[in-house]
């Protein structure tokens, strides 16, 4: 099952095979939530530049260009084609590109970084929605993974393999939080809470450390709802709960139970039965939904923005209301709406509306995840990627944003690590708005943004952090930088056929 129509299918091709197998994406990939734009004319630019900068260097270092493109040294030499196109937006030098034993270097010295991914995904065995991945190729042989040794492989396992080598090993990330999505099908859950919570002990149990977090859906509304919470709280231990304001967010055209933050019969209860239970952490998607959705779906539009959300902060201070995404509106390729509402206003919707709750409600208690907002503006518009992380570190303040890619739908997320590692908000852009800068790539904000706000959240002390430099993860993971075959490099969902 695809929700995207038949029509709609004939225009795209699976990204993992038709997409450019480059370090960082150079066209939009999609889930089949929202049709992917065309690759724009910046980004074929970058893709050629990409290409012909790994052919030249590879030739010097004489091996082929793919070997080269899965390379610390290849990683740098797509943000420096980045930078020829957009400007300079990351730090990065044609040196580091040129030369091995610099980039290597550097990525050895960063290695260690304490990085919480708290925003990932895999799908389950049974889904209906076999496209939301395509066909995600085979996970190899078991010397990295002794969860798969000795039994077959099933496409369950192949599935969260593949997801456990592109988090753990495939990226710096330390530790993650496996979430997912709802539906008034039931058929149609990315992965039930029960799916999560098993992978989490899976994990957990595996590494010997606290490797794993888990969440628990909640879709207010629905029957036996608040019945689901408690049976939730009680056998499943879930670290936080994640909801979808929209109500079915992956059948928007079924959702009948749409909700609002601030509704104090709905969800005020809901509010107090999980202080009870100690958990204050409320995550909540909101955003992603760009004007062919609003067109589409006009009724769920109210619910998709953050109008709830200062209210909500305000009666519950004692929670933690951590808004997915940060609230951008404009993914599926909208980017240039995005772009230009920025250079003739200094906003972008909803991402300004969330960075100035703080100041309207007089709260400390929400936070910005990135997820979408980094993923897809970085490659689509880094100076609109850039702008909005001013506007949420001016806002919100940088310790009030926490790090979350989506991956696994964009591939492993080290090209997102480096990213944010590299970007800095531009100089002009910095003295015209008043945005604080994000500073080096081990420098006190981005060591915020990249583990410690949520550790101090999640409460993830320093005793947790040390038993993840000798768990089995770490070892086995520095026999994998050793012998294994490095990244895929490959994206998984969609991209749009070329126009002829």
């Amino acid at each position: 099952m695809s929700l995207l129509d038949p029509k709609e299918l004939e225009a795209l091709l699976p990204a993992e095979t038709a997409s450019f197998p480059s370090p960082i994406p150079t066209q939009f990939v999609s889930s089949d939530e929202f049709l992917p734009s065309p690759q724009t004319g910046k980004q074929k630019q970058v893709e050629a530049r990409i290409k012909e900068m790994g052919t030249l260097l590879a030739r010097r270092q004489g091996i082929s260009r793919r070997k080269f493109f899965k390379t610390a040294a290849g990683m740098a030499a797509a943000f420096v084609a980045m930078n020829d196109v957009y400007g300079p937006v990351f730090g990065v030098s044609r040196a580091e590109a040129a030369t091995p034993e610099m980039a290597d270097e550097r990525a050895k010295s960063l290695a260690n970084q304490f990085i919480m991914d708290m925003h990932t995904h895999f799908l389950r065995d049974d889904t209906r929605l076999e496209n939301f991945v395509r066909s995600r190729e085979a996970v190899g042989k078991a010397g990295w993974n002794p969860a798969l040794a000795g039994k077959p492989q099933t496409l369950e396992d192949l599935k969260f393999a593949n997801y456990f080598k592109e988090i753990y090993f495939d990226s710096d990330t330390k530790v993650a939080l496996v979430s997912g999505s709802g539906s008034e099908e039931p058929r149609d859950w990315f992965l039930t809470n029960e799916m999560k919570a098993d992978a989490r002990t899976k994990v957990n149990r595996l590494t010997g450390s606290r490797r794993m977090f888990s969440h628990a859906i909640f879709m207010p509304g629905m029957p036996g709802w608040m019945d689901k919470v408690d049976q939730d709280l009680a056998q499943l231990k879930p670290d936080s709960f994640k909801g979808y304001t929209v109500g079915d967010n992956t059948n928007k055209q079924l959702s009948r139970h749409p909700w609002r933050m601030d509704d104090e019969k709905l969800l005020y209860p809901f509010y107090e039965k999980l202080l009870k239970a100690g958990l204050v952490n409320v995550c909540v998607h909101k955003g992603l939904y760009p004007p062919q959705t609003s067109e589409r779906f006009p009724n769920l539009l109210p619910h998709a923005d953050v109008r709830d959300v200062g209210k909500a902060a305000q009666d519950w201070p004692q929670l933690n209301f951590i808004i997915y995404h940060s609230a951008f509106r404009f993914t599926g390729g909208a980017y240039k709406v995005g772009m230009e509402q920025f250079e003739k206003t200094g906003r972008v919707d909803w991402v300004n509306d969330l960075a100035e709750i703080p100041e309207k409600y007089g709260v400390k208690n929400v936070y910005g995840d990135l997820g979408q907002i980094f993923a897809q503006s970085t490659v689509a518009e880094p100076r609109l990627c850039a702008a909005m992380m001013g506007i949420l570190g001016k806002g919100l303040g940088y310790d009030h944003v926490v790090w979350g890619t989506d991956a696994v739908w964009t591939g492993a997320p080290q090209w997102q690590i480096e990213a944010m590692r590299r970007l800095e908000i531009p100089e002009d852009m910095q003295q015209k708005r008043g945005f604080p800068p994000l500073g080096a790539a081990d420098g006190p904000v981005k060591r915020a943004i990249f583990g410690e706000n949520s550790a101090r959240i999640y409460q993830y002390d320093l005793k947790r952090r040390a038993e993840l430099e000798t768990d089995r993860i770490a070892l086995a993971k520095a026999a994998y930088v050793r012998e294994g075959p490095g990244r895929t490099n490959k994206r998984y969902g969609y991209v749009a056929r070329p126009i002829a």
